[in-house]
């Protein structure tokens, strides 16, 4: 297949109210799924659970872990037509998946979420911490108390309760795997609460893989770039929006379908010598690590 998904006039103007914002008003819609991905069963007879998972980069890990054998659990906050499109297809795919509502910033619900997986397929193998939430706000003296509460308890605090609840459950051989972004890496100045957030989750990240090596639980993270997915018309303006992606090297925003390599590469036994690691998939905006 040939994957060059360039736009190269950018996406039309367009705004939604509210996050993480809805998939199905996006033009254009976001690529999520490779028609001509050949699997290898890398994920056969394992569970995945994803935060996040109704659409945009959760939406396409969904499928390539379908697509690779496993059977999925989808949490999300209220996107329940998403979800319910993203279970249509990892079930298209011949696997199972069940959809969990809820705010996993609160460990009360990522408890739930945990208990339900267990009670649906009795294990869980993979988690992936994916759920998020960003407020562009150019002066940190407008950044509200509120607002930072939210973006953290979204961001981060869901990662420590989700993976506090997951973790009685995984064994040797099980993956945890971490949505951080490229913003902590080339700084924000509009999304400093956000980018704050994510630098917790690269040292979250590299803490607990080093705190869990012992257990052979691998811990591992992705950074994306600029990626097309309903958060980016529920955040910018439509101005921004236009323009989304633009100043990579590539000329393009990232789509979804984009990281189906990746997040597989981490939860399979491919990446068996590797944790703490991210993998950076920006379209050429290079970063240090």
């Amino acid at each position: 297949m040939d994957r060059d998904y360039r736009q190269t006039e950018g996406q039309p103007g367009q705004h939604q109210a509210g996050q993480p914002g809805y998939e199905r008003p996006m033009d254009p819609q976001p690529l999520q799924a490779d028609d001509d991905y050949r699997s290898g069963n890398k994920l056969k007879g394992k569970v995945a659970l994803i935060t996040g998972g109704d659409s945009g980069i959760g939406r396409s890990v969904a499928i390539g872990y379908a697509k690779e054998g496993a059977d999925v659990v989808i949490s999300y906050l209220e996107e329940h037509e998403d979800a319910a499109l993203t279970k249509e297809q990892v079930e298209a795919e011949g696997r199972r998946a069940v959809l969990i509502s809820g705010d996993v910033g609160y460990p009360d619900v990522c408890k739930d979420v945990v208990e339900k997986t267990i009670q649906a397929f009795g294990k869980l193998d993979i988690l992936v911490n994916n759920a998020a939430e960003q407020h562009p706000t150019d002066d940190i003296m407008n950044i509200s108390p509120d607002q930072l509460e939210s973006t953290f308890r979204t961001n981060i605090y869901s990662m420590f309760y989700m993976t506090q609840a997951a973790i009685p459950h995984l064994d040797r051989g099980s993956a945890i795997i971490n949505t951080a972004s490229i913003n902590p890496y080339t700084g924000n100045p509009e999304l400093v609460d956000y980018t704050a957030t994510k630098g917790a989750v690269v040292a979250f990240t590299r803490s607990m893989a080093q705190q869990l090596v012992d257990r052979g639980i691998r811990v591992n993270g992705v950074a994306p770039g600029p990626i097309w997915t309903p958060l980016i018309p529920a955040t910018f303006s439509e101005e921004k929006v236009e323009k989304f992606g633009t100043n990579t090297p590539m000329g393009r925003p990232g789509q979804p379908v984009e990281h189906i390599g990746s997040y597989v590469l981490l939860a399979s036994d491919d990446s068996s010598y590797m944790t703490g690691q991210f993998i950076h998939i920006n379209g050429g905006l290079f970063t240090s690590s």
